[in-house]
């Protein structure tokens, strides 16, 4: 335990004094010009995005969500990848138009002055931006938060939604039975009460109390740098280590973007307001797909079919990702969009 403590300690230290002697924050504002802003007003809370067009006709939109610790500074080196496929050994059949929106309360998003954003809220007001844009169909993908309203969406069918992608799905079968496990459950829900008891102080600081800690993180950019900082060591897979994946300036470009926007309690304050979120699998009515760490065991915990399972069943790797099943009311996914999400066109269809 002193170890783990004294490495992160180390680390923070080091990166702060990276910070104040030799980081560049004007090299982020040209990045995101770059690609684009934009902020658009939706039930009274000014929603900031980045729009990257792509050049290829008939490219199909997807949006894509962030969570927390991170921002849409996380997509920056996929937005190009997604736009432009072609300079990295692509074909234009694979190209995306992308738009990131920033979460209600974090980036450059407005901090909302009153409760009621939860993640269902934010889901309708994502359901508008598409539109806005002109995009009559898109796909939506998202992590951690970006997971939970992604989910949403696909509970709330918006016109021209077709499909979702999830990196941290929902997947607890609600009527699983603790008393009739079959092996590989039994690691699974291991795995997951070894995470929900170790991991998420964090986590029950932000849903219970999230004013307190954020007089802290708002009085000390340190503070603010360590508290993100130590999610980087344990969320990335770097044996605690996040300079070996990440560099230094990745890191502080998510940090800054915190300690500049002063948004350390609105975004505190997304999880007071989603407070009730479990990890009960939610039946969704469109094509999704989802992916999960081949270093856990949780996708396991996803019934097939045969198994009367909630509609989301879980991928491992990439080539094998999972699908749900659209309802019969709804019409199958397009052929010439099957391949985008990563399944093919008989799953989606079926």
């Amino acid at each position: 335990m002193t170890g783990h403590k004294e490495h992160h300690s180390g680390g923070s230290s080091s990166s702060s004094r990276y910070w104040k002697r030799h980081y560049d924050w004007r090299r982020v504002e040209a990045l995101l010009n770059g690609f684009g802003q934009y902020r658009t007003v939706i039930d009274g809370v000014s929603i900031h995005l980045l729009h990257s067009r792509s050049p290829h006709r008939g490219a199909m939109p997807i949006m894509l969500t962030h969570g927390w610790p991170g921002s849409i500074l996380e997509f920056r080196n996929v937005i190009r990848r997604l736009t432009h496929p072609t300079e990295f050994g692509g074909s234009p059949r694979d190209a995306f138009p992308v738009v990131t929106p920033s979460l209600p309360g974090y980036g450059f998003s407005d901090h909302p002055d009153g409760p009621g954003w939860r993640r269902v809220r934010t889901a309708k007001a994502w359901a508008k931006i598409m539109p806005r844009l002109g995009y009559d169909h898109y796909f939506s993908q998202g992590g951690d938060w970006g997971a939970a309203v992604n989910v949403q969406l696909g509970v709330l069918r918006p016109k021209g939604l077709l499909g979702i992608h999830l990196n941290f799905p929902q997947i607890v079968p609600p009527d699983l039975d603790p008393n009739h496990l079959t092996p590989e459950e039994r690691v699974a829900m291991s795995q997951l009460e070894a995470q929900q008891k170790h991991e998420i102080g964090y986590q029950m600081q932000m849903m219970t109390r999230p004013q307190t800690v954020a007089y802290s993180l708002a009085d000390s950019p340190v503070g603010q740098a360590a508290w993100i900082y130590e999610k980087f060591g344990m969320w990335t897979d770097s044996n605690k280590n996040p300079e070996s994946v990440l560099t230094m300036d990745e890191m502080l470009d998510d940090i800054t973007l915190y300690w500049l926007t002063n948004t350390a309690d609105s975004a505190a304050r997304f999880y007071w307001e989603n407070s009730g979120i479990t990890m009960n699998a939610v039946t969704i009515n469109i094509p999704g797909v989802s992916r999960c760490s081949l270093r856990s065991s949780t996708h396991r915990l996803a019934r097939g079919p045969r198994r009367r399972s909630p509609i989301l069943s879980i991928g491992t790797r990439p080539a094998r990702a999972g699908t749900s099943r659209p309802s019969s009311s709804r019409a199958p996914l397009p052929k010439k969009y099957a391949a985008s999400v990563g399944c093919s066109a008989d799953e989606l269809q079926d």
